[in-house]
């Protein structure tokens, strides 16, 4: 194994036969010791939190899968805290795309003059390119193809499919009464098509989930979202 790139909250590593392994780490992002799935620093270390999180990813990933949605997710060591993948592509340096159900975090810091805090949104989807010196500007897809990152096809499939994964996920968690506020994905291209996949993690890192209007640390979620 090769290491590609040092992560916030993983390594990746290259293999032999040309897939990815990525070793999940007990980091999360967050800013001065509180937890931020929107953070772009490490903001504290969770003892387990890897392991939690990559069962979690792992239960989502093989639930997509069955559903022919398309991922880079090939299998997991829950024990080693990896996951190996299919090579993808990313858009430009990464992007994040984000889908909203209650205004809370970044969006209500924005736009607090005009939203409550909690507010209901309607899948509220944005998209914010991967860069820590500029805070992760939102962008739109006009810019998006301006730039060269992506063709506004590709966004409207970008999406679509972000709605969809984040309504399976929205639906598995209120099967255990935990409500989710938002959660934050990354998606590339896989395979000789180049055709869009979800990539990198589904955990209690990435999303922000309620219940009875308490939030749920990531370790708990995936505790009460597995057990």
């Amino acid at each position: 194994m090769n290491i590609v790139y040092k992560g916030k909250t993983k390594d990746v590593y290259a293999l032999d036969n040309g897939n990815y392994l990525l070793k999940f780490k007990d980091d999360v992002t967050g800013t001065d010791g509180v937890f931020d799935p929107g953070a772009n620093t490490v903001g504290l270390t969770i003892e387990g939190v890897g392991r939690a999180g990559l069962s979690l990813t792992k239960f989502f990933y093989e639930k997509l899968n069955a559903m022919g949605i398309a991922t880079h997710y090939l299998d997991a060591d829950i024990e080693k805290a990896t996951m190996t993948v299919l090579p993808a592509t990313v858009f430009g340096k990464g992007v994040e795309v984000i889908c909203r159900y209650r205004a809370v975090g970044s969006f209500l810091k924005r736009y607090g003059m005009y939203a409550l805090e909690g507010q209901e949104l309607d899948a509220y989807v944005e998209v914010t390119l991967k860069d820590d010196n500029r805070n992760d500007p939102l962008i739109t897809d006009e810019a998006l193809e301006m730039l060269g990152i992506m063709t506004k096809d590709e966004y409207q499939k970008l999406v679509e499919l972000t709605k969809k994964i984040a309504g399976v996920v929205k639906e598995e968690l209120a099967n255990k009464n935990i409500e989710l506020y938002d959660i934050k994905f990354e998606f590339g291209r896989v395979g000789e098509d180049k055709h869009i996949a979800l990539i990198d993690e589904i955990s209690g890192g990435n999303m922000r989930a309620y219940m009875s209007g308490q939030y749920i640390e990531p370790l708990k979620l995936e505790e009460l979202m597995l057990k």
